[in-house]
């Protein structure tokens, strides 16, 4: 269907040089859009011929703006934005200390928060409609043990999703989030294939854990004209991890 395309489209989408990032940049890509991928490393060999590549730290105050006006600059087109970029420092609640905290939400919440004012700025600017899709996380509807800070940035992205699409609608800017739940990425490393993988797995009701691919149709449809009249929703994509209580003995 022509409304899943999105060939007349540009995206930029942050942390996409590794993970869930890179495998929704990919779909981007397939579905036709002009991709700017970003990481904070140099260009990854993977990104597709054609795809243009920006780096930058995200924790500085200033980093969301400057990295969209990069953007900009090496993809004048771009109108929709996948604000992906986020990472994991957690210790234990009783042995936190503000600095990981702040890290923790410093890239996990303020630079999300500024990266959208930013792009919306732009299209606004330029009378340009578009569409932004905020990746969160079932650790923002479920806790998780020994991640106080991680969970509490990703209950915020929940609510910043919908708080954003209710304050960017009225400038044809539709704002939607993204929850993966447990995903194979370079995050998740450490589940490997053992004893936790398999209690996990037990408690998917696909009986696998999430590879990075399985979160790029999602990304692609709510960004396509097909999602025209979904504003401010968060899509789980976990395989049925948080449906069931108990899971498989």
């Amino acid at each position: 269907m022509k409304k899943f395309s999105l060939a007349n489209s540009a995206a930029l989408v942050t942390g996409s040089s590794k993970g869930i990032g890179q495998a929704i940049a990919d779909g981007l890509h397939e579905a036709g859009a002009a991709v700017v991928y970003h990481g904070n490393t140099a260009r990854p060999a993977a990104i597709p011929p054609g795809c243009t590549f920006v780096d930058g730290d995200l924790l500085a105050p200033d980093a969301p703006a400057k990295l969209v006006a990069a953007a900009f600059a090496v993809q004048p087109r771009l109108d929709l934005l996948v604000a992906n970029a986020g990472s994991f420092f957690d210790r234990p609640f009783l042995e936190m200390d503000a600095a990981t905290w702040d890290k923790t939400m410093n890239l996990n919440v303020r630079a999300t928060y500024f990266l959208c004012q930013a792009f919306a700025k732009e299209l606004i600017a330029r009378n340009r409609p578009g569409a932004i899709v905020i990746v969160s996380s079932t650790n923002g509807f479920q806790s998780e043990e020994d991640s106080t800070a991680y969970d509490s940035s990703k209950g915020a992205l929940v609510m910043m999703t919908r708080s954003l699409a209710q304050a960017l609608i009225g400038h044809g800017i539709r704002v939607n989030g993204l929850a993966p739940g447990l995903i194979r990425t370079p995050l998740t490393a450490a589940l490997g294939s053992g004893d936790k993988a398999k209690h996990y797995e037990k408690k998917i009701l696909l009986k696998r854990l999430g590879e990075p691919e399985d979160c790029a149709g999602t990304a692609v449809f709510l960004l396509s004209p097909a999602s025209a009249y979904i504003v401010g929703q968060v899509v789980v994509v976990d395989g049925g991890l948080t449906v069931s209580q108990i899971g498989r003995m």
